[in-house]
């Protein structure tokens, strides 16, 4: 299949694109991204654009794809809440909506998160936004999109861009979190999220029990 990946720069992204570029179930990856994520394969493209919001100029570029996995996102730490839902709802619904209209039958893979509130009534902000976005990707999408609520996340060997404490949890604190918290190999989540695209799931949310059996 052919897929787009958002947010490759970033931990989670560059892990999916890793375990992509090592599929023999994906054949052509588009990188879409605001900078290129250093990696050089002959299955990957990639587009540099600066604003999700002007998807639609690119058009052309968007032909022929099979599934979206959607990674773009940051923490909503410092962020005030009409911030992060132009970050992480107007941009991501406007991105799939584009992508929706010139691919028909796209899968779209959603990285969401651990204690999403779908009721979008909750005290907390950020899930109460992430909820609100994956209700929407549900209209859009209907039976072809998947939220994934990962929580502790293990980086794969070799990845560049990983920033903060993430630099160091796989060599030193995974062991120790990961008794303590829900935890999944990039590795995993990436497999999982290649295996929904090319033959569905049983359920649209899936926390980390269901991602471990999906990559399976």
């Amino acid at each position: 299949m052919n897929v787009i990946i958002t947010g490759a720069t970033g931990m989670v992204g560059e892990g999916v694109l890793l375990e992509c570029l090592q599929s023999s179930k994906v054949s052509t990856i588009l990188s879409i991204s605001r900078k290129s994520c250093g990696i050089q394969n002959t299955k990957l493209k990639e587009l540099i654009i600066t604003n999700f919001l002007e998807i639609e100029n690119y058009a052309d570029n968007l032909k022929d794809y099979d599934a979206c996995f959607y990674c773009a996102g940051k923490s909503s730490a410092g962020m005030t809440e009409l911030d992060y839902e132009k970050l992480t709802y107007d941009t991501t619904i406007h991105f799939a909506n584009i992508l929706k209209r010139i691919n028909p039958n796209l899968i779209f893979n959603f990285i969401s998160g651990r204690s999403t509130d779908n009721t979008e009534k909750g005290k907390i902000m950020w899930a109460r936004i992430k909820g609100k976005t994956e209700n929407e990707l549900t209209k859009i999408f209907a039976n072809k999109a998947f939220h994934f609520r990962p929580a502790l996340m293990k980086p794969t060997k070799g990845q560049i861009h990983l920033y903060g404490y993430n630099r160091y949890i796989h060599k030193f604190l995974y062991p120790i979190l990961s008794i303590l918290f829900p935890s999944i190999s990039l590795e995993t989540l990436g497999r999982a999220m290649i295996n929904t695209a090319t033959q569905g799931y049983s359920k649209s949310i899936l926390e980390v029990e269901d991602i471990k059996k999906a990559a399976k």
